[in-house]
């Protein structure tokens, strides 16, 4: 762990909240897309979250040119890490809870070590990545499992969007590198402004926004949650533990986001989580724990403060 970066309370307390507030994104989506089409509530979490950023942002940071001298790229980006995996995502939940969702899509990390390895020279895959990842990949062959061997679960096909999505933002993390010199929060900005340029054109062609019925008080509320909290706010957030922790400390929110998507489907959707859900989480997260290394570099500390 970086010595520089130390996790006060209370920024274990803003991770906490980034985890439940990412976890709530696959809560307010399951909620939406009852009453609003994948392409149509993709198109709408992300021009409203852009809007947002913009008003937050309000041309500081250097945005606006920034926005014309990297247009391309931001396209790209927002087109790997905005517009493919929430279209993914969002289309496999009108299949699954909230909690199954997000267990799925948290084989980012190990997906990314993966795309590292091929693509980069200095993201090396080391036997105790390749453990991890064999870990995680083991957790969700066992979620995948039940839908193979019984027609009762859910879809199989539905099953693999979340992990193609989390495919997708594993390549989104590598092309992002290329980011470095633009400040964090005008990418974030960027690539939504992107994403939603991408995604309007497929909601007015696909979905017909117009001769859709107005949806439920309910669904708007959760459209709302899932631009504003689940997605701007989410940023802005995500920004400041970095600035405060550091990227390795933050990463720590990719083991928050199940638990706290698990609990809201529980609480206000009923969602219940069998042996089988349970048994391929707990392989994800232990996949995830080899894959960050600190548990070890902790327990390793614990025994030397004992021998001393």
């Amino acid at each position: 762990m970086n010595g520089e970066h130390r996790m006060s309370a209370s920024t274990w307390g803003l991770l906490l909240l980034l985890g439940l507030i990412w976890g709530g994104s696959f809560f307010f989506a399951r909620i939406a897309v009852h009453d609003v089409p994948p392409f149509t509530l993709v198109f709408l979490r992300l021009s409203l979250a852009a809007v947002a950023l913009h008003l937050y942002l309000a041309g500081r940071l250097g945005i606006y040119q920034s926005l014309r001298r990297h247009w391309p790229q931001f396209l790209l980006l927002g087109l790997i890490n905005n517009a493919i995996p929430h279209t993914l995502i969002f289309c496999g939940q009108t299949q699954m809870g909230a909690g199954l969702a997000s267990i799925l899509n948290a084989t980012t990390p190990m997906w990314t070590v993966l795309i590292g390895n091929q693509l980069t020279t200095d993201e090396r895959l080391t036997s105790a990545k390749l453990a991890g990842c064999l870990t995680g990949l083991l957790g969700t062959i066992v979620l995948l499992g039940p839908s193979v061997t019984s027609g009762d679960s859910v879809p199989f096909w539905a099953l693999l969007l979340p992990i193609l999505a989390a495919i997708s933002y594993g390549f989104a993390a590598i092309y992002a590198k290329r980011f470095k010199g633009i400040a964090p929060p005008v990418v974030a900005a960027g690539q939504l402004t992107g994403s939603s340029l991408i995604m309007l054109p497929v909601a007015l062609m696909i979905d017909q926004p117009w001769a859709l019925a107005t949806p439920p008080v309910t669904a708007i509320a959760a459209i709302l949650g899932l631009a504003l909290l689940s997605t701007a706010f989410a940023y802005i957030l995500y920004f400041r533990i970095i600035e405060l922790a550091g990227a390795t400390n933050t990463s720590l929110v990719t083991l928050l986001v199940p638990p706290s998507a698990l609990l809201l489907g529980f609480l206000f959707l009923g969602e219940r989580m069998g042996p089988t859900e349970i048994a391929g989480m707990l392989l994800i997260a232990a996949g995830l724990l080899v894959l960050d290394g600190r548990f070890f570099l902790w327990v390793k500390r614990g025994v030397r403060t004992r021998e001393t």
